[in-house]
């Protein structure tokens, strides 16, 4: 089911993706007006993007919109991985076969019951703060009762944890770890390629998110990444919440990518 829902997604998308996302308009700023009139945001829909320019000169992100917490749904599964990392190196010891198995479909597929069982591994929510607080997140808040997917976050604390990964420089991860995260963020299911991809003319690596809250009915949609464009590699985190439905969302998501990175090359 979830298979031919991404599916219907990907067709929806590739109609509607011909249509190029406007430019923030000349002097405008990166506030939430600016960008959701750029991005055409539906009014219900709020989103928020943050592009890191690895080729550039700053170290702090552009964050396009109100840096404000929203759900992570799977996009998670990445920090869930580096965590688990994290707690493997502390005790001096290498993925097992089945952590490494789980950790590929959770990351690849997107599998829940794959994440349900890395969630446990690293000790839940707590052992989610304490590998945040060593990745350098700041406004990450883990879900409680094992509901991973409404942990909290931020678009600035995403490219944080893609720095992690993918940035230049010593981390908390080391080589190693940083290479099996980033080289599973490129093997994504192919029906789940959607998101800060469309901002990409060459290579990208990538995690999605979706979430359809059951009190409103509206959807959570995030995709976070590094993509290259222009010849320059780009962190981009881009989250959103209030969709009327998921190829909605995924549309709004890739416009905002799109439009964020154009935006960031530009200066």
């Amino acid at each position: 089911m979830l298979n031919r829902t991404l599916a219907v997604v990907a067709t929806v998308v590739t109609l509607l993706a011909g249509a190029a996302p406007a430019a923030l308009a000349a002097g405008a700023t990166t506030g939430s007006a600016d960008f959701r009139t750029a991005v055409r945001a539906p009014a219900e829909a709020r989103v928020t993007a943050a592009v890191l320019d690895l080729d550039g000169t700053g170290r702090e992100p552009v964050v396009y919109g109100d840096d404000t917490p929203y759900d992570t749904a799977s996009i998670v599964k990445v920090d869930i991985l580096a965590s688990l990392l994290l707690h493997a190196r502390d005790h001096r010891r290498a993925l097992t076969a089945r952590e490494s198995a789980l950790a590929q479909v959770m990351i690849r597929d997107s599998d829940n019951d794959a994440a349900n069982a890395l969630w446990h591994s690293i000790g839940g929510a707590p052992g989610l703060a304490s590998a945040n607080k060593r990745l350098g997140l700041t406004s990450t808040t883990p879900g409680t009762g094992g509901r991973w997917g409404l942990t909290r976050t931020t678009a600035g604390d995403q490219i944080r944890l893609l720095s992690a990964v993918f940035g230049v420089g010593p981390t908390p991860l080391d080589t190693a770890s940083r290479s099996r995260i980033g080289t599973l963020m490129t093997e994504i299911a192919a029906d789940q390629s959607w998101g800060v991809s469309a901002a990409a003319d060459s290579g990208w690596a990538l995690k999605n998110g979706w979430l359809m809250r059951t009190t409103t009915d509206l959807w959570d949609i995030n995709s976070v990444g590094r993509v290259t464009a222009g010849g320059h590699h780009y962190l981009v985190a881009v989250l959103s919440n209030g969709n009327a439905s998921m190829p909605a969302g995924v549309h709004l998501v890739e416009r905002a990518a799109r439009t964020a990175v154009t935006a960031t090359a530009a200066h």
